[in-house]
Formats: C-alpha cells, structure tokens, sequence
C-alpha cells in the first residue's frame, strides 16, 4: 500500500517495488505543499479517479495505478481493492499533477496530517 509522508515542505508518496512497477512511475513522488489546494476523504476512491489510465496498471474495482491523463491535465491514481475510503488530494499548476487519489490505511488521520501541515484550514 502506498504511504504518504510529509519530508520538510514536501508531501512524500512512497511506493514498494510492485507498486512503482504498476504505475509506471518513480518512488518517491513529491509535491510541494504550497501547492495542495485540497484535501478529501473519498468514502470511494474510486468514484474520485478521472481521465484514462496512460501509462500505468488498471483493472476496475481491483486496481488502478499510474497516471491518469484527461483533458487538461494529469493524476496520479493509487487506488487499490473494492470500493473503500480514500483520500483525494488536489494541486495548483506548479504540482507534478493536478490531483492525487490514493488508498491509505487511514484516509482521515491522513489528511489531518496533511492539512496541519499545509497549515492552514482545507474543507474536507
């Protein structure tokens, strides 16, 4: 399962090997924090991935990993397992992606962190 952490101005997503093969991505993955516009508990991360899958590994509801292209931009989508809770993540322009869905162990605790972080008051 991939992980978030928080690494000096930076939010952190590290990957194991079979994840960072799926996705067809490098680990770790960092945005700055001055980027992050947004952060949500999706009661299904599924329902919060946008645009298709190119490059990465997809199979509905089973797993979806990698960049997810759409008209105006790119996510990164580490959604993992049936529907179940995730955390959305956005960014302004200066991010590598506009938008960040992950399965995290615990969604809330998770975006509290991050938003505690960011230092300032997101909506949830």
């Amino acid at each position: 399962m991939a992980t978030l952490a928080i690494a000096g101005q930076d939010l952190v997503v590290r990957l194991s090997r079979a994840e960072r093969l799926a996705a067809l991505c490098a680990s770790p993955v960092s945005f700055p924090l001055s980027s992050v516009t947004d952060v949500v508990v999706e009661q299904n991360a599924w329902s919060a991935l946008r645009g298709i899958r190119a490059p990465g590994t997809g199979i509905p509801y089973v797993i979806a990993y990698g960049t997810r292209r759409f008209r105006g931009g790119k996510d990164l989508g580490l959604v993992h397992g049936g529907k179940r809770p995730g955390l959305r993540v956005d960014f302004g322009p200066q991010a590598p992606y506009s938008r960040l869905v992950v399965t995290v162990a615990d969604p809330q605790a998770q975006a509290d962190a991050i938003r505690a972080a960011v230092g300032r008051g997101l909506d949830t």
